[in-house]
């Protein structure tokens, strides 16, 4: 990935290492990143995110804006870009019910780690914060030949 593009998702940091957040409209991306946000992370960008030699980063005119369902609109603090670690794709629990996947396959377009997450579990933001754990090295993913 050379040239910068914009892709349709959000991103949060958890210090230097960055998660995106994709899914087609309505999937839960920008709920997910404000629990991400309540919990700790940096919001970096909803709705858009500029993706530039695997860095991300708020296109201008969005930057620290947040889209709160039934509340609004909402400016808050954000980082101006961080290093992209993994993509964490939004599937309702319906789409996706494996319960030991295989390991995490590639996403076609940033070349990173790809998770698949229901983001109305109520364990979603502890399982993208084991995501990062695991891509960064802090702990270790098994696949079933491992156990």
């Amino acid at each position: 990935m050379s040239a910068p593009i914009q892709i349709h998702a959000s991103c949060a940091a958890r210090g230097e290492d960055g998660v995106l957040l994709v899914g087609p409209s309505g999937s839960g991306k920008s709920d997910l990143l404000l629990r991400l946000v309540d919990a700790g992370y940096a919001l970096v960008a909803d709705d858009r995110v500029c993706l530039h030699a695997g860095w991300a980063s708020a296109p201008p005119p969005l930057a620290g804006l947040l889209e709160v369902r039934g509340i609004g609109i909402v400016r808050m603090a954000w980082r101006a870009r961080v290093g992209v670690r993994a993509v964490v794709r939004l599937v309702s629990m319906h789409e996706r019910t494996v319960r030991l996947p295989p390991p995490p396959g590639r996403d076609t377009v940033t070349g990173l780690p790809e998770f698949f997450l229901d983001p109305a579990r109520a364990s979603a933001v502890a399982r993208v914060g084991l995501i990062l754990d695991c891509v960064v090295g802090y702990r270790q993913l098994l696949d079933e030949g491992q156990m």
